[in-house]
């Protein structure tokens, strides 16, 4: 092949962008869908290959700032947008990409790469980790109940026409954001993604609604959703399909979902990209019928490990000596010191014997506190090379709540 890879430039978008629908399956976007995306698209941190003028692979990075566990906020380069056209797969033109754009991530000083993945075992290969999990669930409203905590009744809930609202939203969702590992810190144009409401998507249900819940003059939460009035042979069969839910006090959290319970002609509550140890499933009188199931979420890769490692605080004391693997960053490769706490850590380079034996994909996946270094060693992942360094690392990797990504990109 005689090709070409160069960074995006803005008159070759409309190409680049084709190009990833295409190899999506070419559904067509609204022009309001499509016009956000490009307006989102960071040209200089977006790069494609070309061959004899053609556009044949794209991918992108967003530049996100990421919430880990202890509350910071760290910069993360959020993979996007990554295709290669069927007339050129397995030509290297992927890992061509992917070499470049952890190159360009490294020298943009981002110690981590985050990515949702179309297809998760295309990812590994270059060091992700599946790192969160999310939760889905099909409840039976017409069987299930709810037991709400004390002062639900004290939140009022009212509709809201979603675009009046949405800077009130957008401060719920800002004041949760350092609370859970995982969550992005939205970026200027990003509060517009929740509010795209295509007619093509819909499947045949409402127009997007929004409601909000509050307490004493003070909006304390929302969710967004649509309803499809159903009808069978025992009467109405109706599903409301949640895209959003963010409340920042349990009773909120309640009469938000006591709300969704209780909409007319509705017997299924769809949920999806839920945290998955949201309060809602201690509230239902039968989880069974919710049907819950699990997938991964976010993906993490560690480009600088040691820089990773020491943005991050851990839950118990940490002294433990990582050998790790990295034949894709290979200046990952090697032993390092991570001592840390509560209140801070550091990683260096040292020549000390090592206690654990991993790869980089293993740490990208515990790296937000909510798969254990344990499970992974279970695995046959990790292997423990000193007696009691496993329990002590994964123990202090660990996250008291779940990580979370609370939307795709």
């Amino acid at each position: 092949m005689t090709t070409e890879l160069r960074v995006l430039r803005q008159t070759e978008w409309d190409d680049w962008y084709g190009n990833l629908l295409r190899a999506f399956g070419g559904m067509e976007e609204s022009a309001e869908e499509r016009e956000l995306w490009k307006e989102l698209t960071e040209f200089n941190r977006s790069i494609g290959i070309w061959d004899e003028g053609n556009c044949v692979g794209t991918a992108g990075a967003f530049s996100f700032r990421l919430t880990v566990p202890g509350g910071g906020s760290v910069p993360a380069a959020g993979v996007t947008m990554v295709s290669v056209a069927g007339t050129h797969r397995r030509r290297g033109v992927l890992t061509s990409m992917m070499r470049r754009q952890l190159d360009d991530v490294r020298s943009w000083g981002e110690p981590l790469a985050v990515l949702t993945a179309s297809e998760p075992a295309i990812y590994s290969r270059f060091g992700y980790g599946a790192a969160t999990f999310q939760l889905g669930a099909e409840i039976d409203t017409s069987r299930v109940e709810l037991a709400v905590p004390d002062g639900t009744d004290d939140v009022r809930v009212r509709y809201a026409t979603p675009a009046d609202v949405l800077d009130a939203c957008e401060a719920v969702y800002a004041r949760l954001v350092s609370g859970r590992p995982g969550m992005l810190a939205r970026r200027p144009g990003w509060e517009r993604v929740g509010l795209l409401d295509p007619a093509s998507e819909r499947n045949g249900a409402s127009a997007l609604q929004c409601v909000i819940a509050e307490r004493d003059g003070e909006i304390t939460g929302y969710a967004r959703f649509r309803a499809k009035p159903g009808w069978g042979v025992g009467g109405h069969d109706g599903t409301v399909t949640v895209s959003a839910l963010a409340a920042l006090d349990p009773a909120t959290d309640a009469a938000l979902w006591r709300f969704l319970f209780g909409i007319d002609l509705m017997t299924t509550l769809a949920v999806h990209g839920r945290p998955v140890d949201e309060g809602w499933q201690h509230l239902v009188s039968d989880i069974r019928r919710c049907r819950p199931r699990l997938r991964d979420a976010l993906h993490v890769r560690l480009v600088d490990a040691a820089a990773a490692l020491e943005v991050r605080t851990y839950q118990t004391p940490v002294d433990v000596v990582f050998e790790v693997e990295d034949s894709f960053c290979p200046w990952n490769e090697g032993r390092w010191r991570l001592t840390g706490d509560a209140k801070g850590a550091t990683c260096a380079r040292t020549a000390d014997a090592a206690d654990l034996a991993l790869s980089v994909r293993e740490l990208g996946a515990a790296y937000l506190g909510g798969v254990s270094l344990a499970s992974l060693a279970a695995a046959g992942r990790v292997r423990e090379l000193r007696q009691g360094a496993l329990a002590e690392a994964s123990l202090a990797f660990g996250s008291a709540v779940a990580p979370w990504l609370p939307h795709g990109f």
